[in-house]
């Protein structure tokens, strides 16, 4: 069985203090930083790109798990990696070779993971399931953060779960994540659990808390 992981969205961190955000986080209990890289174009909105990624590397050693929103995403991987992203994750709806992609991340010395939106069978990971170390099912249409989980992404989580079989491959959730709804996204066969709001909220006093809770519910499904 795979390790439970909390991943925190720094989507849902400040900005105007990020890299010591980011270190309270991971202090707190945290065990990957989630980072949501989005382009205006694949996605309705803007958030950072590799100097931002690069700015923060040294606030923690724990893993940068990096979420490519964008398309095309090729051209841009080696910035990411030379970020300091430990894994990069690319978006299969995001262009029209991802076996090409996850070739040139795992070229790079990074691992690699597949994203798919809340519209996208669980069965279309399934050319690509040897080239990846990680599955992303997004339980949000990406672009926001504070969105509704869709419930319907349960199914899709296990599926994916299905094809992953007992390969040494994580299963990540983001959108939506919360203390209430953790246990079922664990059920469902995700072992990686993406939080921006209910992580974040509350400011730093609360983070540990925000963590706990979520790992608490989550761990309960097992």
């Amino acid at each position: 069985m795979r390790p439970l992981l909390i991943a925190p969205s720094i989507l849902s961190a400040d900005f105007g203090d990020l890299r010591a955000d980011v270190s309270a986080m991971m202090e707190a209990g945290a065990d990957w930083v989630h980072i949501d890289v989005m382009d205006g174009h694949f996605v309705p909105n803007i958030s950072f790109g590799a100097p931002i990624i690069k700015a923060i590397r040294s606030a923690t050693p724990k893993l940068f798990d990096t979420h490519l929103m964008i398309a095309p995403a090729d051209p841009y991987l080696k910035d990411f990696a030379d970020a300091g992203s430990d894994l990069i994750s690319v978006h299969l709806e995001a262009g029209p070779h991802i076996h090409r992609s996850l070739q040139a991340i795992r070229a790079l010395g990074k691992k690699s993971g597949v994203v798919i939106c809340p519209g996208t069978p669980a069965s279309a990971v399934a050319p690509v399931i040897d080239m990846v170390d990680l599955v992303l099912c997004m339980s949000v249409n990406p672009g926001f953060g504070g969105q509704s989980f869709i419930p319907s992404v349960l199914d899709t989580i296990a599926g994916v779960r299905a094809i992953i079989g007992d390969r040494p491959i994580d299963l990540e959730i983001d959108g939506g994540v919360t203390p209430e709804n953790a246990a079922s996204i664990v059920k469902a066969g995700a072992n990686v659990l993406v939080a921006g709001s209910a992580a974040f909220k509350g400011g730093r006093s609360q983070y540990a808390a925000n963590v706990a809770a979520i790992r608490k519910t989550a761990l309960s499904a097992r």
